[in-house]
Formats: structure tokens, sequence, C-alpha cells
């Protein structure tokens, strides 16, 4: 090609450059699906739109399912949902799945109208209840809050790194005493975690169980959150097989709570691990019960007192910064019940400060630093 021609062509091949073809992703997320009624759900999940989820009640007995987005949707919520509730059945009431997902509550509720199954039993009997929020997705949730679920509120098993922030648990209506003076509000753990690479941060939890269960997983960051009313945060319980390791619990407040900060393996389970646990900068006001415990002994609700050793729990740290009090008849401020040489590595607990109720420390943890 000549000179000349070259020169006259630049202008068009500069033309053409300014034109990009976009992607077949980059085109659905263009589009917005609309949900407006649930009747809405599923022709918008099949989109591969972006959803705009709406002010909807979802019919009892079924699930709002969000379980199999296109990577890389985005959920913007912009009306609150009520879940009508009264038929039992196991759940979940809600899911959310997929990779690269965006969810955002807008400040918006997701009404679990718990007060129709609570009958002091949780999971444990009685009526059957359903577990309210299942997430799988990848990706960012943030901003919701969710009033009064049944049972078991936010169960994580997110596949693809996630981070959950500035989420509202509101289950205080369940403090509610019944006739036998316990809460209707029963097994409302906030956060049920089996997954890995997963970061809760700046969330709020008002329940009447753990504000955070690690039941396997690693790479768990839970920061700067707010407990209120439940069992405090724990790793476990831990059953045979489960392996919880590198979880980082930092800048955290637990109030008005049994227990502070927990680590429970079941007794007589075997083949799994509890290890590399720090804590950093958590402040635990009041608990009724323990401030810090460790036991390898747990049954629901009644412990043996006989701790087993199938769960080895190695390097559990406390880092500067914890602060922990008690009530004045707690029954310990810290409880340790390891089993025989099942508790080893670095237990550097110079970062930690109890005042409150006595300790028990038993099993011969290699504890450091304290008290």
């Amino acid at each position: 090609m000549g000179y000349k021609h070259l020169i006259s062509i630049l202008p068009l091949l500069a033309t053409c450059s300014a034109f990009v073809i976009p992607s077949e992703s980059n085109v659905s997320r263009r589009c917005v699906s609309t949900i407006g009624s649930y009747d809405d759900v599923e022709d918008a999940v099949s989109s591969g739109c972006d959803i705009e989820l709406g002010a909807i009640t979802v019919p009892s007995g079924e699930a709002l399912d969000l379980s199999e987005l296109g990577s890389g949707t985005s959920v913007t919520v912009t009306g609150d949902v009520t879940f009508e509730g009264g038929v039992e059945w196991e759940g979940p009431m809600f899911l959310i799945g997929g990779s690269d997902i965006t969810f955002n509550g807008g400040g918006h509720t997701f009404d679990g109208q718990g007060a129709k199954y609570w009958d002091g039993q949780g999971g444990n009997g009685g009526k059957t209840k359903p577990k309210m929020m299942k997430v799988t997705m990848g990706g960012t949730f943030s901003d919701l809050t969710v009033l009064n679920a049944p049972v078991h509120v936010f169960s994580v098993g997110n596949k693809k790194p996630l981070t959950i922030k500035g989420v509202t648990i509101n289950n205080r209506d369940g403090d509610e005493l019944g006739s036998d003076d316990k809460t209707l509000g029963h097994n409302s753990d906030c956060f049920d975690v089996s997954a890995s690479d997963t970061t809760l941060d700046g969330n709020t939890c008002w329940n009447q169980d753990d504000c955070l269960a690690v039941n396997a997983g690693s790479g768990i960051v839970f920061s700067n959150n707010y407990c209120s009313g439940g069992h405090g945060i724990s790793i476990g319980s831990i059953k045979s097989d489960k392996v919880v390791s590198n979880v980082k619990i930092t800048g955290n407040t637990v109030e008005n709570s049994d227990n502070g900060l927990r680590i429970k393996t079941v007794a007589g389970a075997t083949g799994g691990s509890v290890s590399d646990i720090t804590y950093t900068n958590n402040k635990v006001t009041g608990a009724a019960k323990y401030g810090v415990v460790i036991q390898q002994d747990y049954e629901n609700g009644s412990p043996t007192g006989e701790p087993t050793n199938g769960i080895e729990i190695s390097n559990i740290n406390f880092d500067s910064g914890n602060t922990v009090s008690t009530a004045s008849d707690a029954k310990y401020g810290v409880y340790v019940l390891c089993g025989d040489g099942s508790c080893t590595g670095t237990w550097n607990w110079s970062g930690l400060t109890v005042s409150g109720a006595d300790n028990s420390i038993s099993g011969d943890p290699p504890i450091s630093g304290f008290p």
C-alpha cells in the first residue's frame, strides 16, 4: 500500500476503532428486569438482566429463589419484602447464588413473620420452622434489614469470596417470654457459616442464639459487628470431620448475651480440627454465663462435663485489646475444658483482660500471658 493511500484511510481506521462491540455479558448487564410481584421472579432470574426487587409478598411455603443468577448480576432492592408465613416447612425462605453478585438491600426489610412460628423450641421441636436466608453467592451482600426470622437467619455457604456488610438482623420480638419463662424465639443464629473466604463486617445482630457460628471453613473474617441478646460469637459446635482454620475475630461488641467468645466441639466427635483463631480488639460486656469459653464436651443444651479429644484445637490467640466483663453471678469469666492432649500449639492470651466472675481452666491448655 502506498504512502498516500495509507494517509487517506487513517481517519476511517480511527472512526472504526471508536466503536467497540460489547460482550454478551455487558449487553445483559445493561438490561434491568423488575420484580413487582412474586410471579415475576422466575422470568427475572432467567432473563440474565440486572434485577430490581420491589415491594412484594412471598406466599407462605414458597421461596424467593435467586439461587441461579448469572455471573455479574446486580440485585437492587427497592421495597420491603414480606414472607407471608404460617405454613410449616423447612425453608429456606430466600436463596441467592452466583458469582460476582452485587446485592444492595437499599435499607429495605425482609420480614420473616417469625411470630407465626415461635414456640420456644426453635429447631428442636414444636412447629417445623423455615430457615430464612441461604446465601451461596460470591460478591457483596449489603444494606438489608432482616426482621423476625422463624429460625436460623443466614446460612452462609459461598463458593467464591463473599462480603456481607451493613446488614441488620432484628429478632428482638422473639425475646417475648412463653409460659415457661423462656424466650419464644430460639435457635435464631444470625450467621451460620460453612464456607471459606468469607468476610462479615459492620453488621448488627439482635437475637436469641449465636451471633456467629462457624461450623466449617477457612479464611473467615468477622469484624466490627454488634451482637446483643444471644449466645455470643462461636466457633462451632464442631462435629466429626469438620475443619475450621484461619479465623480472625476483630473489633466486635457483644452485649446482653449469655456468652462472649466461645469455641465448642461436640462430645465424642473425631476427625476434625480448629486452628489459628485470632481475637483482636473485641469488647464483651455483662456476659450472663461465660465471658470466654472453650469446651470439648458440647451437647446441644446439656454439656456432658467429660471432655473428649477427637477434635484438636490449636493456636488460639488473643492479640491486643480484648476486654471481657461478666455479670457478678456468671458461672465463669474464662472457662476452658480441654480433652486429653487435644489443646495444642500457641495460645498467647496476653491481649485478654477479664473481669467479673472467677476462671476455671482444665485439661492443660498451653495458655501463656493470662491471667
